[in-house]
């Protein structure tokens, strides 16, 4: 086991050249096969665990730049400002202008949520309203699923075309996220924070007008070159 000080010249090396990697590269560069002692190196610079994976993937804390929604992605691999899955679903819920659909959550965070949104329905941490024959989650806070079943009601019942200047900003702001996940939900909350109204149906609406799609998922095997 390297001593303090090299270890964390070691980890900042490693860092600095793969920016995510996992617990077999660490037992490597560290020289141990202790689980805890790795850890306890991680302790001293700072760490995160993905929220994708299983937690098996680690970053620096200071490396992550997160998008407004408080992700960051590196080859398929995510990480989140409120660390844990479960966090970032329930920050996620909470700060959603009209609530979000299960396919919507599982498009943004890029991995599969059914048991984690029904554990937080349990623990009664969000809720789930059923509107046009799709459930919506919202914020367990009784006056913000109001404001967010409204606003999604408001969405689906609107039949005006969107102006010639908002699908402007919609492509204008797809083209700004380029690289990173421009999934509609995530368009349509920027630019609802920017004071531009548009749904998250909308922006689907022109996705498909344009043959756009949002940005495949990377598999495990598309990560594996830069941390070998």
């Amino acid at each position: 086991m390297l001593s303090k000080d090299d270890s964390q010249k070691a980890l900042r090396r490693l860092f600095s050249r793969y920016l995510v990697t996992d617990l077999n590269m660490l037992y490597q560069v560290l020289d141990t096969h202790s689980r805890m002692s790795v850890f306890r190196r991680l302790q001293m610079v700072g760490y995160l665990s993905s929220y994708t994976h299983a937690g098996r993937y680690y970053t620096l804390a200071d490396i992550p730049r997160f998008d407004d929604r408080g992700l960051w992605f590196h080859q398929g691999v995510g990480f989140s400002r409120y660390v844990t899955l479960k966090n970032t679903v329930i920050e996620t819920v909470n700060s959603s202008a009209e609530g979000m659909t299960h396919s919507e959550l599982r498009d943004l965070l890029r991995v599969r949520i059914q048991d984690t949104l029904l554990n937080l329905i349990r623990a009664k941490q969000i809720q789930r309203l059923k509107i046009q024959g799709l459930y919506l989650y919202v914020s367990i806070d009784t006056n913000q699923a109001d404001k967010q079943r409204w606003q999604r009601r408001s969405a689906a019942q609107g039949t005006e075309p969107l102006s010639t200047a908002k699908v402007i900003e919609i492509l204008v702001e797809v083209i700004h996220a380029s690289g990173r996940y421009a999934a509609p939900a995530v368009v349509a909350t920027r630019l609802n924070n920017r004071g531009i109204a548009v749904s998250t149906e909308q922006v689907k609406a022109v996705f498909k007008r344009y043959g756009m799609e949002a940005e495949k998922k990377m598999t495990d095997s598309a990560l594996k070159p830069s941390l070998d």
